[in-house]
């Protein structure tokens, strides 16, 4: 695999030559395990249960959501062998109430999940993969026809599969939650179900990756391929608390740097530094137009969540009926995806995931002054609550129209300034292990603010 070489600078109370970091080689041996081959057995595996829509059986052992949820569930326990104790896989399950819309009868709704727990106890940061397991054709009413669901969600499902084999053997500080939901189909059911859970339960997710069709490369109608990016959408402003916020985020322009795009800027740093000759892609928007996916409701309730999925969508082969109409195939089959590309994106995750789980909580109590006229800028912060392998502080400017970090300066100080100026630029603060894994970056507040 070809490195990625990030040019970092450094600044303190004496200049330094430049340094570098390089790959984690952890991460790398956890990305090199993935394959294609695994990939398109459990897509075919999905695709073999018929359909997985929310209301099929859920008692039939070989067809049906109930079937594919028992046999993810499998898996996960499995794979949870490896991992000393510390992985524990269940089925959270709710009956929901025809509720006039896309549950017409009562319902038997299953998320699947499994959590890959931290090696420090009091760690209690969370950070999830997840994908819908459930299934559709035209008609989303219709739980008997054949729904394949091949790569809307099968890919997701499969490379949530295909992360719990190859992260069961990690110990990194930080938790991992993969999740497969029920009911994205019938209206984000599994989502909110889970979603309010975490809520009412006060777990600590910092961060949500919702993988949502990431195996095909073609578009319908306009045919055009694209093997080389990921797209991730974001929501900009943040959606939970909004009002209290906004005087704020109007006075430091802050628009463009809610939990979530922060969240966006890690994994495309993050993905194009493991994944080689590869473009994430970020898109200003928490989904497509008409749209909806499982992130959402975490969004809602506080939480930073993403959705990623391929650059390119082929609508003859997701919410199909399966049929050839003028010599056009239509449904969501194995067949139309690529197992390569699917592969990459995969990669993507497992680098994220590990490379969070590894690194330091974020710092507290980052801060701006802002009480003189002056060009220079003066950041301050707290050290993170957990913080053993935690080695020194990555301060990140960019400039105020540029959607990504531009430079890093590196210090072990809780304070720092820089011969720039506010006015110019916007800053933040990443704590970093002693293996070079950075915290999700924090955005200063004033000095003195609440």
């Amino acid at each position: 695999m070809k490195k990625l070489i990030l040019t970092l600078f450094f600044i303190p109370a004496a200049w330094h030559a430049q340094q570098t970091v390089n790959q984690d080689t952890e991460i790398v041996n956890y990305i090199s395990q993935v394959h294609a081959d695994s990939l398109k057995s459990h897509i075919h595996k999905l695709v073999s249960f018929g359909t997985r829509h929310t209301m099929s059986s859920t008692t039939d052992p070989e067809r049906g959501i109930g079937a594919a949820r028992n046999w993810v569930l499998k898996k996960f326990s499995d794979y949870a062998k490896n991992a000393n104790g510390r992985m524990e896989a269940f089925i959270q399950k709710h009956v929901i109430q025809p509720d006039g819309k896309r549950i017409d009868r009562p319902t038997d709704l299953g998320n699947v999940i499994a959590i890959i727990h931290g090696t420090n106890a009091q760690d209690k940061r969370m950070f999830m993969m997840s994908g819908h397991l459930d299934s559709r054709v035209s008609n989303v009413m219709n739980f008997n026809d054949n729904a394949p669901g091949a790569n809307d969600d099968g890919s997701g499902i499969a490379g949530l599969i295909e992360s719990a084999r190859i992260l069961s053997r990690s110990k990194f500080p930080g938790t991992i939650v993969l999740v497969a939901f029920s009911g994205e189909e019938q209206g984000l059911l599994g989502s909110k179900m889970l979603a309010e859970k975490a809520k009412n339960e006060g777990w600590q997710i910092e961060a949500l990756l919702n993988n949502d069709m990431i195996g095909n490369h073609l578009t319908s109608e306009t045919n055009l391929t694209n093997t080389h990016q990921l797209r991730v959408f974001s929501e900009g402003l943040p959606y939970y608390q909004l009002d209290k916020n906004a005087r704020s985020i109007r006075a430091m322009g802050l628009e463009n740097d809610g939990d979530a795009r922060q969240l966006a800027r890690y994994i495309k740093e993050t993905g194009e530094r493991y994944i080689d000759n590869f473009q994430v892609k970020m898109i200003y928007r928490n989904d497509r137009f008409l749209r909806g996916g499982d992130h959402t409701p975490f969004v809602e309730a506080g939480f930073p969540a993403v959705r990623l999925t391929e650059f390119n969508e082929n609508y003859d082969h997701q919410h199909q009926d399966i049929r050839k109409e003028k010599g056009v195939q239509y449904g969501d089959l194995p067949e139309f995806m690529d197992f390569e590309y699917f592969k990459k994106n995969v990669g993507v995750n497992i680098a994220v995931l590990a490379n969070l789980a590894k690194a330091p909580a974020k710092p507290e109590e980052v801060r701006i002054e802002v009480d003189q006229l002056t060009n220079f800028t003066t950041l301050t912060w707290e050290k993170p609550k957990f913080r053993e392998n935690i080695t020194g502080y990555y301060v990140l400017m960019r400039d105020t129209d540029v959607s990504t970090w531009q430079k890093k300066f590196f210090t072990t100080k809780n304070r720092i300034k820089l011969p720039y100026s506010k006015d110019n630029y916007f800053f933040a603060i990443q704590a970093v292990s002693n293996s070079g894994n950075e915290s999700l970056a924090v955005t200063p507040k004033v000095k003195n603010e609440k």
